[in-house]
């Protein structure tokens, strides 16, 4: 290997991607078993490597010379081989300061929570220290080396300022789960999550839901690794790379959520979309059909509604751990919120907002197989339309029209 990222499970990393665009020099991606990392380490067998969890403090023994600031923090996440010596650096500390100041948060002053006890809790705690936050409260499952638990978090400390989330938890497979309840933290003016996939973890969809700052780790992963391509090319690149490879990443993992009313025209908008995207389209409603072996219409006769969103719910779970995909969804998926969360995390929603004069009713739709029922659903949902969206486009025109607008919007 010449260069790559080291970690026990890299599933989730989108590091290759980054790299790629940020040089032309191979990149890959190496898990390495935990009883095998001496091995590695001591066969130097690369050039230049990037170090995540869980082996950003165990690489330091085996390495020649530790750059000071990566020292003082106690981790490494970057290693450079210069003629079969190991040199150790710390990117991160760019990274999450990088990612701090570009969601808009402040420090100064400020108490702090960092979930977690790694490497990447020890630079967190490196930045807060350097932006002047007032107090930093490490928060773990054991109290240990001055740690509170979680419990105290919420007893003692629910005036806090600004959490930081560094424990992979809520992170890709297990994507929908979250570490803290955001709810008992009245104070509370900025998160931060280290986690990057997915793009919004549900620590950050709930920071947003309640209007406080609040951003993933995407733009973190690519300012310390532009900083780590630095140091193994040993050159400076300009200081607009690291927004154009943020913004192009970004774009290329998000989804296109299309929500609506019934007869709005999803399916036939996310077909538009798909092909001029050149992504691939998955709609909701035909994959209960198509797992079920069973109609919508039948699947209501039989089960009922209430069984039917069920399956409706566990298809968004699904699908919304897809990357840059065309995703359009049933008329009904915005009643239950939990589903506007999932479909949140790596997607843009798009609301396709159709006068009730153009819906037409269909035979095939259960709840909209007749212009009252149409009339009834719209009133009903039109708020939890406007509600879950993240933009509002004007349906009534033609499919084409549409989906160029969604376009415009999405690489705005």
């Amino acid at each position: 290997m010449l260069y790559g990222c080291i970690g026990e499970k890299l599933g989730h990393s989108f590091s290759k991607e980054v790299h790629n665009r940020i040089g032309a020099y191979p990149y890959e991606l190496k898990e390495i078993a935990a009883d095998a990392l001496d091995d590695f380490m001591r066969a130097k067998d690369f050039r230049g490597i990037n170090v995540t969890i869980p082996y950003k403090e165990k690489v330091m023994p085996h390495l020649d010379v530790i750059d000071e600031s990566a020292l003082s923090i106690g981790a490494v996440n970057t290693v450079v081989n210069r003629d079969g010596k190991l040199y150790g650096y710390n990117t991160d500390f760019y990274g999450m300061e990088s990612l701090i100041s570009h969601a808009g948060i402040a420090l100064e002053g400020k108490k702090i929570a960092i979930l977690g006890t790694g490497g990447t809790a020890k630079t967190a705690r490196a930045v807060a220290k350097h932006l002047g936050a007032k107090e930093i409260w490490s928060v773990s499952r054991r109290k240990e080396n001055g740690r509170i638990l979680y419990d105290a978090l919420y007893r003692e400390h629910s005036d806090i300022d600004v959490i930081i989330n560094t424990t992979p938890v809520g992170m890709y497979p297990n994507a929908d789960v979250s570490p803290l309840d955001l709810s008992l933290f009245k104070s509370l003016s900025g998160v931060i999550d280290a986690v990057y996939n997915p793009l919004n973890t549900h620590l950050v969809c709930q920071a947003k839901k309640r209007g406080i700052a609040a951003e993933g780790g995407l733009f973190m992963l690519v300012a310390q690794a532009v900083r780590a391509s630095e140091i193994f090319m040993e050159t400076k690149y300009e200081d607009a790379l690291l927004e154009r490879i943020y913004k192009s990443v970004l774009c290329e993992k998000k989804n296109v959520v299309l929500i609506g009313m019934p007869a709005s025209g999803k399916t036939t908008v996310g077909r538009i979309l798909a092909q001029k995207m050149k992504r691939s389209l998955t709609d909701t409603d035909e994959l209960i059909t198509l797992t079920s072996g069973e109609s919508i219409p039948d699947i209501f006769r039989k089960y009922g509604e209430k069984e039917f969103r069920r399956r409706e719910s566990q298809q968004i779970k699904n699908v919304s751990s897809l990357s840059g995909a065309v995703i359009a969804t049933g008329g009904g998926a915005v009643l239950n919120r939990t589903n506007v969360n999932n479909l949140s995390q790596n997607g843009h929603i798009f609301f396709l907002d159709r006068s009730l004069s153009l819906l037409i009713p269909t035979e095939d739709r259960p709840l909209g197989n007749t212009k009252e029922a149409i009339k009834k659903r719209y009133e009903e949902r039109y708020r939890l339309y406007l509600d879950a969206c993240h933009t509002r486009i004007e349906a009534d025109g033609d499919a084409e029209d549409i989906a160029e607008k969604i376009i415009e919007e999405f690489f705005k």
